[in-house]
């Protein structure tokens, strides 16, 4: 710093021929040159040192860059303004500036290094697994209170920016003095804000949702792929995307299918006609989830839920391990049993029977005789047309 001070103080001293406005900008200009040249030095050398020793510390001085750049910029400026020609007025404005700057820039590493903390943390966990429940539980919890520290460090860095101006501590102080009705007016105003971020701190603690959950929201199933501090977006099965408040996953019911667990029993309906060979369905369905990649090994079974009219209902159960697995084991089953029963057992496809009689109880017994002359008179049709068709062929 003293090496800075000295150093433009005595380009001052060279450039005292000028006008004082003009040198007062060089200065400053200079100070921001020497600045980003130390920080680009720095960052270089820090490079060399870390890159192959020590990687996540190179991580956590690449993330942290813009930060330490603006920091030594601002304390470049510092430096630079009470050396400088600036007159009186110029020079207070252009400290309260970097005051203001400070401020900003404690606000900004603060949520920089809480970033850097969270991925650090999270570095332990992976959530690309399948049994990833204690990996999903504290990516949650991380997010949902680092967004929420967030919005705490910005508004304290606009309140602590917005002190620095006297007329704003004058009207800070009356609105505390009318704490009463200001309170009630800003608690109503702010509601849905307030809402949404106690919402998050509840969602962290309690957890009934977490990143990567498979939910049924508003009878749409899909995936839980972000929480943000005032909404969650679900991605659904077809790729789109619907967008719920996060209140919404306190005050109403959803289901959550990877609550405890990602493990899922699928279930598969097959209607099969009365004469169907149970066992061996129930020996085939063995044979395509055993057989299959997507089965956990846990479940698998066949019952006769419902016998109805013309089908009789089968139930095959079977388990897997998540909900998309699930899914796709279900529709393998339904494909080979269906096929199954057309190749090996047609006769167990569903039927539709039809029974043709005469009903006494109507009088079939006096349509008989008419029903009777009806055929005889045309068996004797046919044999008239039979006999032509022989004569003409004879002449020929």
């Amino acid at each position: 710093m003293n090496t800075l001070r000295s150093t433009l103080t005595t380009v001052t001293a060279w450039l005292a021929w000028l006008p004082n406005p003009v040198v007062a900008i060089m200065i400053v200009l200079l100070a921001v040159a020497i600045a980003y040249s130390l920080h680009r030095n720095v960052r270089r050398l820090l490079r060399m040192m870390l890159a192959n020793r020590y990687p996540y510390a190179l991580s956590v001085f690449t993330q942290m860059r813009s930060v330490t750049r603006l920091a030594l910029v601002i304390l470049a400026m510092i430096i630079a303004i009470p050396v400088a020609p600036f007159d009186p007025d110029t020079a207070d404005w252009l400290a309260r500036l970097l005051l203001i700057a400070v401020i900003i820039l404690i606000g900004w590493a603060a949520i920089t290094a809480l970033r850097i903390g969270a991925d650090l943390y999270l570095l332990r966990f992976r959530i690309d697994t399948d049994d990833n429940l204690l990996a999903r539980k504290h990516f949650t919890q991380v997010r949902l209170l680092l967004r929420t520290a967030e919005v705490l460090v910005v508004i304290v860095t606009i309140g602590a920016c917005l002190m620095t101006f006297e007329p704003v501590r004058q009207y800070g102080v009356s609105l505390f003095a009318s704490a009463g009705v200001a309170g009630i007016v800003a608690g109503l105003a702010a509601r849905p804000v307030l809402s949404n971020l106690f919402a998050g701190v509840q969602l962290a603690m309690t957890q009934p949702i977490r990143l990567d959950d498979q939910v049924v929201v508003e009878n749409e199933w899909g995936w839980i792929e972000e929480i943000t501090a005032t909404y969650v977006v679900v991605r659904l099965w077809d790729w789109r995307r619907l967008i719920v408040p996060l209140t919404y996953f306190i005050e109403k019911p959803f289901q959550n299918w990877t609550r405890e667990s990602a493990s899922l029993i699928g279930t598969s309906f097959i209607y099969v006609d009365y004469r169907a060979p149970v066992g061996i369905i129930r020996d085939k369905l063995n044979e395509i989830v055993k057989a299959s990649k997507l089965w956990d090994g846990k479940v698998v079974s066949l019952q006769v839920t419902e016998a109805k009219e013309r089908t009789i209902e089968l139930r095959c159960l079977m388990s897997a391990s998540s909900a998309g697995n699930a899914f796709d084991l279900r529709c393998e089953v339904r494909e080979k049993l269906i096929d199954f029963l057309q190749r090996e057992h047609p006769e167990a496809l569903p039927t539709q029977r039809a029974e043709i009689g005469f009903d006494e109880a109507a009088g079939s017994e006096k349509d008989l005789p008419r029903l009777r002359d009806r055929a005889d008179s045309g068996k004797a049709e046919s044999q008239e047309k039979t006999r032509a068709k022989a004569e003409t062929t004879g002449r020929s």
